[in-house]
């Protein structure tokens, strides 16, 4: 697997795998009604204000990560590569370039996304509640979890 820099070439690669992924991410939290494509939220949500990276096996991109100081922000994999480690070893990279301080979150119900995290050595620091973010108009429950 080669984890290398996004690239504006990549851009419909990522669409493609947000979307999929999302799709999963949305109906563990019970908020299927609340998906938007990333083409619709990327560039609001921050997806190129930080460091982001992509995940390539087999001369494709597989999945994604964005992160900025100290938050992982982005963190997505094709769902047709799901339970290849290519989440972990996006996970680990992010770690790594941040000196293994981070946070994150994830929504409740996630209960994948939740293993992955504290597997990684990340801990619940608290429970949130509010709007979901890129689509605020919908209520939200999640954890954020921090790695120090």
């Amino acid at each position: 697997m080669n984890i290398r820099p996004y690239l504006p070439s990549d851009w419909e690669r990522l669409c493609a795998i947000h979307d999929a992924a999302r799709v999963f991410e949305l109906q563990a939290a019970g908020l299927m009604e609340a998906f938007l494509t990333l083409e619709q939220t990327g560039e609001n949500e921050g997806l190129f204000d930080g460091t982001l990276v992509v995940a390539e096996l087999h001369g494709q991109v597989q999945g994604f990560a964005g992160w900025s100081e100290d938050e992982l922000t982005w963190l997505y994999v094709d769902p047709a590569m799901f339970k290849q480690g290519i989440g972990r070893q996006l996970l680990r990279h992010a770690i790594a370039a941040l000196d293994g301080k981070l946070d994150t979150e994830v929504l409740e119900g996630n209960e994948a996304a939740m293993a992955l995290y504290l597997s990684e050595g990340f801990k619940v620091h608290s429970r949130s509640e509010g709007k979901l973010v890129g689509n605020e108009s919908f209520a939200a429950s999640g954890y954020v979890l921090r790695r120090e």
